[in-house]
């Protein structure tokens, strides 16, 4: 008989953390930009296929709340679609969740939200780790805000990682007076010129022979 169980992606048995496989799958959904196939979560976690599956089916109806009396439905769901598995708000909530988004677009952004859409709008389309490695810090949360703010969007899959690619909006060229990103200022004004970056190389270079 053949193991269909797949080498982990972790170290460590799924048993051995909190909450077990739900909790796992949980943890996994929360950061994933893209729907996950159960095959990709049970890759992940060194579980059979049908386990993972049988684990998400329940999750499901936990959040329905019809897994038991007293267990309320939750504002969000687990949504299975052609391409996997994903949380998302109910569709009972949408008028919620448009006041949110309305909400939000009024409010200012943060400065690190500013840094973030900055990235996106000259480098797009970009990848979250790619926004992360330039701003040297996780930017999950700012990505996230700005797509509350309907600023930035998806822009297909990234070949490589298969992580999704952002960029911006159509919202984000009206707030910004634009009818196109080709009329985005140039960057050229706030780089560095050759004598000073050749200064900055010299004085980088004796401090490192001076430790």
């Amino acid at each position: 008989m053949v193991d269909e169980t797949p080498q982990p992606a972790v170290e460590g048995a799924v048993e051995e953390f909190p909450g077990g496989l739900p909790a796992c799958l949980e943890a996994i959904l929360m950061v994933a930009d893209q729907p996950l196939t159960a095959a990709d979560m049970a890759r992940i976690l060194g579980v059979a296929e049908s386990v993972v599956d049988d684990a998400l089916l329940q999750l499901g109806k936990e959040y329905d709340g019809s897994t038991s009396e007293g267990i309320r439905p939750r504002g969000f769901e687990l949504r299975h679609t052609a391409r996997g598995w994903q949380f998302a708000s109910r569709a009972a909530f949408e008028p919620i969740v448009s006041a949110v988004v309305t909400d939000g677009q009024t409010a200012r952004l943060s400065q690190a939200a500013l840094e973030a859409l900055a990235i996106i709008a000259y480098k797009q389309p970009v990848t979250r780790a790619q926004v992360a490695a330039i701003r040297g810090v996780n930017s999950d949360g700012v990505i996230r805000s700005l797509s509350i703010h309907g600023l930035i969007r998806e822009s297909g899959v990234d070949p490589e990682s298969r992580a999704a690619l952002l960029a911006t909006s159509e919202l984000f060229l009206d707030r910004m007076g634009l009818d196109s990103l080709e009329q985005l200022p140039s960057l050229a004004p706030f780089l560095p010129s050759e004598s000073e970056i050749v200064d900055i190389a010299r004085s980088r270079g004796n401090a490192d022979s001076a430790i």
